[in-house]
């Protein structure tokens, strides 16, 4: 009786589900046939309309709050208003991927991608040894996972599913027909993202979202908590560590930028240090951010002083308010 009732509540789900289903597949044609300018320009116009109203933009709001407090509010309600703009133009690339990935190194004109620090993709691609590389939120940050299938580079890339079944599904078929090897976040990942890492393969991650069971980092003046296991990878394997991001540019175009390897701190017995390597990769972020800081999602809740350890809490400034101007 139990297992008839589990099999017709899945049913049910199932069918709960299925408008949601077309309508996001609905959208994404729709997306297809406007194209990538137009279809960015409309995702984007919908977000900025939409996003205010939802209970994310208060989030956004106290985190732009918490990480400028020398800002004004209408400039906190600007950046806010550009990360939802951003956001809603990259919802629309998804139908668009494939095709707005256009660069060539060995073209005479520029097309919708330029990279900086190629130089560094091609080290990794050809040093024959496992590599680490960290982005965020930024942009389109799905690009640099095609850049790397596209040349040749032997990568996977971690990722965390929407929370909307619907667009999971969606988002999971669009990144399977355009880049590399993919291992979902959730139990079990750790050791399929070591897999990579021992056999000489090189693995991406977004790491500027909050891990319950992270370590402490300092983020944009606030403690914050990281997932560690890029540190931990790092100081196993002693292999190169480098950061990616998009930033996105006028015109509907993109720049890719990949650093040098990072210099990651060490302990008294020379290995690297887990907190002091995900503190520097943090900080490498933390510049991204103050540099386009309405190019991040700052919905997400990146600060949670609640799930702090003790010490970390009470070393945390208060938050901050500040008057309309």
């Amino acid at each position: 009786m139990l297992r008839l009732k589990l099999r017709l509540y899945r049913a049910l789900s199932r069918l709960a589900g299925l408008p949601m289903v077309l309508l996001v597949r609905a959208l994404f044609v729709l997306a297809r046939w406007l194209g990538p300018a137009r279809a960015a320009a409309a995702g984007a116009a919908i977000a900025r309309a939409v996003g205010p109203l939802l209970p994310s933009h208060r989030t956004a709001l106290a985190n732009l709050r918490r990480a400028f407090p020398e800002r004004s509010e209408a400039e906190i309600a600007a950046i806010a208003l550009g990360s939802w703009d951003n956001l809603g133009r990259t919802g629309a690339e998804y139908a668009h991927l494939g095709e707005i990935f256009d660069y060539d190194p060995e073209a005479a004109t520029p097309g919708r991608i330029e990279v900086e620090g190629i130089e560094h993709f091609f080290a990794l691609r050809d040093d024959g040894e496992p590599g680490l590389i960290f982005s965020a939120h930024l942009g389109n940050w799905e690009l640099p996972a095609i850049c790397a299938a596209r040349f040749g580079l032997e990568a996977s890339a971690v990722f965390r599913p929407p929370n909307s079944p619907a667009a999971a599904q969606l988002v999971q078929e669009v990144r399977r027909a355009t880049m590399g090897g993919l291992t979902a976040a959730g139990p079990g990942a750790a050791f399929a993202m070591q897999g990579v890492v021992e056999r000489g393969g090189h693995l991406g991650m977004l790491v500027d979202q909050h891990f319950t069971r992270g370590v402490v980092v300092d983020f944009l003046g606030q403690p914050a908590l990281v997932n560690p296991l890029l540190g931990k990878l790092v100081r196993h394997y002693d292999c190169p560590v480098h950061g990616v991001r998009v930033i996105r540019l006028p015109g509907d175009r993109f720049r890719l930028e990949l650093t040098a390897a990072l210099d990651l701190p060490r302990d008294a017995s020379g290995a690297v240090d887990v907190q002091g390597a995900m503190q520097a990769m943090t900080d490498v972020i933390a510049g991204w951010v103050r540099d386009h800081p309405e190019q991040w999602l700052w919905m997400h809740r990146r600060w949670r002083p609640a799930m702090l350890p003790r010490a970390a809490a009470a070393r945390a400034p208060a938050p901050t308010t500040q008057a309309s101007s």
